[in-house]
């Protein structure tokens, strides 16, 4: 069978560089002892290395022409080969509800969708690898105060420690993107609970970065249908702040004080 060929509308960049594929791989060794799922395999130029660890690994491929490639050149993993959209799926299946190192090198597009599902799915994945785009990976591994940091930063680090391993050049793909790659590790931190409203958590990060440039004060007025905060009830000075400028912890803190306000506000309804 002949290569498959790379897809635009899939955000298909394959990789053909072996020993930057044979990294990647490795990355998956910080989790050990657990079964790896990769996503978007293409021609398995990733997938060839992950097979010789002694683990259980499946592929998830959305492309009907790669999964027949793999089919052709991967016998041995013929059942572990799953034809679907990874965003849709159920994840609780894949291993039958065993935890599992999720890898890969992801399409650019959905990449931030792809971690979004990590993090509602992240008592499953204690372990995330895989090559992304380097702006991208430099948000999710950014610190508080810098220009990078941002949504995917404070909700992947709420739950994940995030390591930027190493950059990869764009010669190194067919056809070559735009843009530099990198390779991350994400590995689940202690936390078992935010210690707030986890849903109004998220709420409130996007609300107030979808507006980086304004004080809190001003950016969470969404939250309040327009009213301005009740300051009795925030820290002093926080509300003079800036999203970037806050903490995982300031961010719960600030979770907690508007939900307090939200419910000063249904009770007076």
């Amino acid at each position: 069978m002949k290569q498959v060929r790379p897809k635009k509308n899939l955000g298909q960049h394959f990789l053909t560089d072996l020993d930057i594929a044979r990294r990647i791989a490795d990355t998956v060794d910080a989790c050990p002892d657990i079964p790896v799922l990769e996503v978007g395999p293409g021609m398995g130029v990733l997938t060839q290395y992950l097979t010789e660890k002694p683990r259980e690994v499946k592929v998830v491929e959305i492309d009907a022409e790669s999964v027949a490639y793999l089919h052709e050149h991967f016998p041995r993993l013929r059942d572990n080969i799953i034809a679907d959209d990874f965003l849709r799926m159920d994840l609780t299946g894949v291993f039958g509800g065993r935890q599992f190192v999720l890898t890969g090198n992801y399409p650019y597009d959905i990449s931030s969708q792809i971690f979004f599902k990590m993090i509602d799915n992240r008592e499953l994945i204690p372990c995330c690898t895989g090559m992304i785009q380097r702006e991208v990976a430099q948000r999710m591994a950014s610190a508080p105060g810098s220009k990078a940091y941002g949504i995917l930063s404070v909700l992947t680090q709420a739950w994940y420690d995030v390591e930027y391993l190493f950059t990869v050049d764009e010669d190194v793909f067919n056809p070559p993107p735009k843009v530099k790659s990198a390779v991350i590790r994400m590995t689940r931190n202690g936390v078992t609970a935010l210690g707030c409203d986890e849903e109004l958590f998220r709420r409130v990060v996007k609300t107030v970065f979808n507006q980086r440039r304004k004080m809190l004060r001003v950016s969470l007025r969404q939250l309040f249908g327009g009213r301005g905060a009740d300051e009795g009830l925030f820290s002093p000075g926080l509300l003079t702040m800036r999203p970037e400028q806050l903490s995982i912890a300031q961010f719960v803190e600030l979770t907690n004080m508007v939900a307090a306000q939200l419910k000063q506000g249904n009770a007076s309804e």
